[in-house]
């Protein structure tokens, strides 16, 4: 009886044994689906822990559920390494790109690509722990690389921002030197040098960089607007300069165009002329222009002033010419009465008629003088022409 309830017992236990084993089978056939394959690594591995303690009763069925535990087992295996591939060629790739952009020229370009890299990475997987930590190795020593240039170039950028915000400070100074500065023309080409100045500085950051401009641009501004202030006075004084010189030029015109040479037209020319010199620049637009137009009218004025001044003088000439040959026939003619008087005398024995001939005679004598000075006046007038 004992021994039969012995042999119960130990049947109850294979079976206890076997559902077990069955247990396991399918547990492991269930980690063929598994994503978490460090979980996965733990679990088969507890499976496998747990199925060697569970006895072994030298059945056949026990070795076809052994055979079916390690087959499901080398699936799941077999599944790992190919997700392991998969996560190898990835994070590969990824190596030989961070190796790349350690190299890249762009650098800020290339900081979004790395995050990015970073980013792939996490989603990769995991393609072994030896693997894995031979890949992260080389992942990270191309990253430092990367980081250390770029920390390289972020303290060389800042040193030239540092030099840049030193120059452009310069450059401010000189603009508020400049920016009272009256003298238009040579302080707009300093102003335009300043700026080449500050274009070719480069830039000094962005917590700086705008607050300069405008400190800059402030003291630029200040005096071109007071530039343009002065200029638009000085549009609007030559405008007027420009009116004022249109009415001397009516003025002369009307004078020249009427012909009437008098003495106080002529006065009213001049003063018209010294009004002219007083008025000022009228602009280069017009200056050249009406000042041609006022000339002009002056020498269409002094011209006819200097054709009746010559033609007065030739009418003199002539009449003074007339005079001094009408004198001298005078002249010639007062000589043959004396020569007439002269020869009358001859015979005369009564010295009451001589004395009186030669009264008459010396008259005609003096005449005489006096005609030939008043031709001598007359040739020195004509001689002083």
């Amino acid at each position: 009886m004992a021994q039969m309830n012995d042999e119960l017992y130990e049947v109850e236990d294979m079976d206890a044994d076997i559902s077990l084993k069955e247990e396991l089978v399918e547990e492991a056939k269930n980690f063929q689906e598994s994503s978490n394959w460090n979980e996965t690594q733990r679990e088969l591995t507890n499976l496998k822990r747990r199925w060697k303690r569970i006895h072994y009763w030298e059945s056949d069925y026990e070795d076809q559920l052994r055979d079916e535990f390690e087959t499901a087992l080398d699936k799941v295996f077999a599944k790992r390494n190919e997700v392991y591939k998969e996560a190898q060629t990835i994070k590969e790739g990824l190596v030989k790109r961070a190796q790349e952009l350690a190299k890249a020229e762009n650098l800020n370009k290339a900081s979004k690509e790395a995050n990015e890299l970073m980013e792939e990475w996490k989603k990769a997987g995991h393609a072994g722990r030896e693997t894995d930590d031979q890949l992260w190795a080389e992942f990270q020593a191309a990253r430092d690389i990367f980081y250390q240039r770029k920390h390289e170039a972020w303290e060389q950028m800042h040193a030239q921002f540092d030099e840049a915000k030193k120059a452009k400070e310069e450059l401010i100074e000189r603009a508020k030197a400049l920016k009272d500065s009256t003298e238009w023309q040579k302080t707009s080409n300093a102003m335009k040098e300043l700026m080449d100045e500050w274009k070719n500085v480069g830039h000094a950051g962005n917590k700086v960089d705008d607050a300069l401009w405008h400190e800059f641009n402030d003291a630029r501004q200040e005096f071109y607007s007071r530039r343009n202030e002065h200029y638009d006075e000085l549009a609007r004084t030559r405008e007027e300069n420009y009116e004022k010189k249109k009415a001397l030029v009516e003025q002369a015109a009307a004078v020249a165009q009427g012909g009437v040479y008098t003495r106080e037209n002529t006065e009213f020319m001049k003063q018209l002329s010294n009004d002219w010199k007083k008025i000022g620049f009228a602009g280069r637009e017009h200056d050249d222009q009406i000042w041609a137009e006022f000339r002009a009218a002056n020498d269409q004025y002094f011209n006819g002033l200097k054709k009746m001044s010559e033609q007065r003088q030739q009418d003199w000439k002539s009449r003074m010419i007339d005079a001094r040959n009408k004198k001298v026939e005078l002249i010639n003619n007062q000589k043959r009465q004396i020569e007439r008087l002269q020869n009358d005398m001859f015979g005369l024995v009564s010295e009451a008629t001589m004395a009186d001939i030669q009264n008459e005679i010396d008259d005609k004598e003096d005449f005489i003088d006096e005609l030939e000075q008043q031709i001598a006046d007359i040739d020195a007038r004509l001689g002083d022409e």
